[in-house]
């Protein structure tokens, strides 16, 4: 039996290693505990556990079949009280703090709001649950007797009796720490511990960066020709600078992170069929998750997979988890990966590089080869649409 002490620390490796959280609060909340671990460019500063868990403040606040509103305000004033101790907390986010958190009852809070909203639902990693959507899910459930809370889509059989008060206990330390929305993980203290092995060499053991690893770790498990993707990404990393030099895109970091990884990732699908891989690449993606990477950059990467081939990028039915200009960053995205594919049709790393060279209202791509790369200068021109469309001018390959 793991002590509290190591319940947090545990909890905050897991954390650390599937989020991107630099500066705030790794939150866990079980059956009998909460912990809160302050964390401070990455590092753990401050670890401390209370007898908040939601089995307890069920027995202790909310034992009967109806909750009473004066049972959830003593509850959410014991809450309050206990987190005084937390001196660093108060305020967090003012700070620029953020908060990220694990366990079961977090990750059926954050399923009951996906559907709530009807969102597509294919996991919670990097799902972040607001706190204006906890509050109107602490309302439903408050007014549903026990017994029915898991009833609720996206809350378990098992969780119905005890989720009201784990949703309350995290809704007052969102509340406490000015935060407006908690990322959840489907990460937890098994990983944690997991983790503690796996990275013993590191102190602590944390990945270097949780992006990258999440992104290799997927390629690793389903990738079959690793120096044709690693070569894909190459070329459409410089193509990608090329045309912002030429300033046909302002370059963006973001962008650039997200090519990459859909580089990596686009021909995962292969280890389930070649036919149609471009679809189950995006479906690996999504299924297995981006530990991270926010679900709206999961859904962009998933999403310039699935186009890398063919076909006219599009969010799809992923709409409501993007954000204003991501067709368009998935457009310029999905032409630039398919382009370089393209030159690597052959497998065979002959394309080393492509030029841009913009006159005349069009885009001159020079490839930079060794031999003959006829077949990759005729496939190149065939993603000439989806360029024009993503850039505004003619692609012409020479």
């Amino acid at each position: 039996m793991l002590s509290r002490e190591q319940e947090a620390y545990y909890g905050y490796l897991a954390v650390m290693n599937s989020t991107s959280l630099t500066d705030g609060v790794a939150l866990d909340i079980g059956g009998g505990s909460l912990q809160l671990v302050r964390v401070r460019d990455r590092q753990e500063l401050d670890a401390q556990s209370w007898p908040l868990g939601a089995v307890r403040m069920t027995e202790r606040f909310l034992p009967g079949e109806k909750a009473k509103k004066g049972q959830i305000e003593d509850l959410r004033d014991h809450v309050r009280k206990e987190l005084e101790s937390a001196e660093w907390l108060a305020g967090a986010a003012d700070r620029d703090d953020r908060i990220a958190g694990i366990g079961g009852a977090l990750r059926n809070l954050a399923t009951a709001a996906e559907l709530e909203h009807e969102l597509p639902s294919f996991g919670v990693q990097g799902f972040s649950l607001r706190r204006k959507s906890l509050g109107k899910l602490v309302e439903e459930l408050a007014d549903m007797p026990a017994s029915e809370r898991g009833d609720v889509p996206g809350i378990k059989k098992e969780r119905g009796d005890l989720i009201l008060a784990a949703a309350v206990v995290v809704e007052e330390v969102l509340a406490i720490g000015g935060f407006d929305e908690i990322e959840t993980t489907e990460e937890g203290l098994r990983e944690g511990v997991f983790f503690s092995v796996l990275l013993a060499e590191r102190e602590p053991p944390l990945f270097e960066d949780v992006r990258v690893a999440s992104v290799f770790n997927l390629a690793r498990q389903y990738h079959p020709e690793p120096v044709h993707t690693d070569h894909v990404a190459l070329l459409a990393l410089q193509l990608w600078d090329e045309l912002a030099a030429a300033g046909l895109h302002d370059g963006d970091q973001e962008e650039r992170e997200l090519l990459w990884a859909a580089a990596i990732l686009h021909d995962i699908g292969t280890a389930v069929d070649y036919d149609d891989h471009h679809h189950h690449s995006r479906y690996l993606v999504l299924s297995a998750g981006l530990p991270g990477w926010s679900m709206r950059e999961t859904v962009l990467i998933a999403q310039m997979g699935r186009y890398h081939r063919k076909g006219t990028p599009t969010l799809d039915e992923f709409g409501g988890l993007t954000e204003k200009g991501d067709d368009e960053r998935l457009l310029r995205c999905a032409a630039v990966l398919r382009l370089a594919e393209q030159f690597e049709r052959a497998r065979d790393q002959a394309v080393k590089a492509a030029h841009v060279a913009v006159s005349n209202g069009k885009v001159d791509l020079t490839i930079e080869a060794d031999e003959d790369v006829t077949l990759a200068r005729w496939a190149a021109e065939r993603a000439g649409d989806v360029f024009e469309r993503a850039f505004g001018k003619e692609l012409r390959v020479t």
